[in-house]
């Protein structure tokens, strides 16, 4: 990998990028009061014992460090629930990427692909992520919610404050720094919950075929969902939507360029793509980290970790474990079996994994038949998202 973290200029906190760990694949770091972990059975353990491990991870965050619960709430947001009511808030959407719903917004995706690629080449020159990999999931995701695609500059601004930060993780920041933090990202956040409450408002009094009125009408135990929920749940859908997939893209045609001779084999044979893009997912993957808390003592790994401690579950160190998958640093697409964990595992797997392998499937197709080779321009360096917990470009120009 030395020579890909030269060449890309990968940011350090991308530790598992940087060549093999050699320490414990679970350890306490007192610097950040939290426990990592980073092998691959045992981080498959813990994502699949969601009794032990929760996803409700503010429970076990200092109270000097939460935002004024009047400012900010987590309510409905399904990455933070737990069962039973994770489960009965997953249902009310799973119809909507069923994978014949999926399957049907095929010929949507191509024609979306060709007609951003047409539009760059207008413009006589082609930045992967602002001219296709970010626009195309994120109209797609617009389209099924109900909110308007030509709103795609606000998302990416709200999506950027929250995400393009490289703030570390930690839960021994001092309150005046943490509240700095809580001030930068409250505000995008606001205005990213007006605008979708507004929808919401509108959606009761006309309702349409789409999510958001679909959020709006749903009723779990026989309730409504609050406006909270439904405005919360909303936001995850519109930015897990989009951003898993602009950066699975973005991965995938980098991983290309880095190893040349697996994008002749796919140019031969288109039907390498979808193994293509799984071992993207394992090499550079996306959603890189995740949190979660315990709800009791529980060993692992060797160790034994007490109860109520932030666990933070390093999915990219994991999907580089020597121990399932040999030659981790090397890009094969013919590895089999291939069980990475890109997109989760258990009750949280990512609700979205069909449609993002669909439009990374179909984008990627589209791009071998327009250019001849993919490259990188030496001359408009590649950057990386500078999130400590995500893996992904932020611009990469192709020549």
């Amino acid at each position: 990998m030395a020579d890909i973290v030269e060449r890309y200029d990968i940011p350090k906190q991308h530790f598992w990028l940087h060549g093999p760990r050699s320490g414990p694949p679970v350890e306490h770091d007192p610097a950040t009061g939290m426990w990592n972990v980073y092998g691959y059975p045992e981080l498959h353990e813990i994502l699949g014992d969601p009794a032990t491990f929760s996803s409700d991870t503010m429970r076990v965050v200092p109270k000097h460090l939460l935002p004024d619960p009047d400012d900010f709430s987590l309510s409905g947001f399904i990455t933070q629930i737990d069962p039973p009511e994770h489960g009965k808030l997953r249902k009310l959407v799973s119809s909507a990427f069923t994978r014949k719903v999926v399957a049907d917004l095929e010929p949507r995706i191509a024609a979306l692909t060709r007609e951003l690629l047409d539009e760059a080449r207008e413009r006589g020159r082609f930045e992967l992520v602002t001219d296709l990999a970010y626009p195309l999931p994120v109209i797609v995701i617009a389209d099924l919610l109900g909110v308007p695609s030509s709103d795609r500059p606000l998302f990416k601004q709200w999506a950027d404050a929250l995400f393009q930060r490289d703030a570390k993780v930690t839960l021994k920041q001092s309150a005046e720094s943490r509240m700095e933090d809580v001030r930068t990202t409250l505000k995008p956040w606001k205005e990213m919950s007006g605008y979708l409450a507004g929808h919401a408002a509108e959606r009761r009094v006309r309702p349409r075929a789409d999510l958001l009125t679909r959020l709006v009408e749903a009723e779990v135990d026989g309730e409504r969902l609050p406006d909270e929920q439904v405005v919360n749940f909303a936001i995850v859908l519109l930015l897990a939507g989009h951003v898993t997939t602009t950066m699975l893209l973005g991965n995938t045609v980098l991983c290309l360029d880095a190893f040349p001779e697996q994008q002749d084999l796919l140019r031969a044979d288109r039907s390498r793509i979808p193994a293509a893009i799984e071992e993207s997912l394992r090499f550079f993957t996306p959603f890189s980290a995740l949190g979660r808390a315990t709800t009791r003592e529980t060993e692992l790994g060797g160790v034994t970790i007490p109860a109520d401690q932030m666990v933070m579950t390093w999915l990219g160190a994991a999907n580089r474990d020597p121990r399932q998958f040999p030659d981790p640093d090397v890009f094969d697409p013919d590895r089999d079996p291939n069980p990475h964990l890109g997109f989760g595992r258990g009750i949280h797997f990512c609700l979205g994994a069909p449609l993002a392998r669909l439009e990374g499937r179909v984008a990627l197709d589209i791009l071998l038949d327009r250019f001849a080779v993919l490259r990188t321009d030496p001359d408009d360096p590649v950057s990386f998202i500078p999130t400590p917990t995500m893996t992904g470009v932020r611009r990469l120009a192709l020549i």
